[in-house]
């Protein structure tokens, strides 16, 4: 009977280790091409993005076109979406380099203050967001992971969690368009 009780309990266990688990953004410290956020995103760019639920359907496919410029020490990202329903939607991010590797990021629809880590070719940003749903909001948070490859583009995967369940993720592909 332990036998079989420790059986079943092994899966869980292993469950609950292989979450707890996650990336480390010092994993990516020597990837290439370095990626400076404000060399990329100051001027014009334009990313392609879908949102899948957790079992992997598209619920919605998108554009954003950014202007990035600098205002003081902080970089603005001002973002316009159009989604393929017609619905637009607006987000002005301004982010503050605090060292080398580290931002934090604020916009009128993130809770408190996003946290941001910069490592060779990676950034990575957490951050809980007031997402509009039925007929109010509801608190998401995002794990926001973006990698600049050779020719330029930028690939970003964010998962939306809530208390700790993953609820979908975002993918977007970055292109700057000046």
């Amino acid at each position: 009977m332990k036998r079989l009780i420790a059986f079943m309990l092994l899966p869980l266990v292993l469950l609950f280790l292989s979450a707890c688990s996650s990336v480390s953004i010092e994993n990516y410290r020597h990837s290439e091409p370095q990626l400076n956020l404000e060399d990329y995103f100051i001027g014009q760019t334009r990313a392609w993005g879908i949102f899948q639920d957790r079992s992997g359907q598209v619920q919605r496919q998108f554009t954003v076109d950014i202007h990035g410029y600098m205002d003081g020490d902080e970089l603005v990202l001002d973002e316009d979406f159009l989604y393929s329903d017609g619905e637009v939607d607006k987000r002005i991010w301004r982010l503050r380099r605090i060292d080398e590797n580290t931002y934090e990021g604020r916009a009128d629809d993130v809770i408190g203050v996003a946290k941001g880590h910069l490592e060779g070719n990676a950034f990575n940003f957490s951050y809980t967001l007031d997402l509009p749903y039925r007929n109010g909001t509801i608190k998401v948070k995002f794990d926001d992971w973006m990698f600049l490859q050779s020719d330029g583009v930028m690939i970003n995967r964010a998962v939306m969690s809530k208390f700790g369940i993953r609820l979908g993720e975002v993918t977007l592909v970055f292109q700057r368009t000046d």
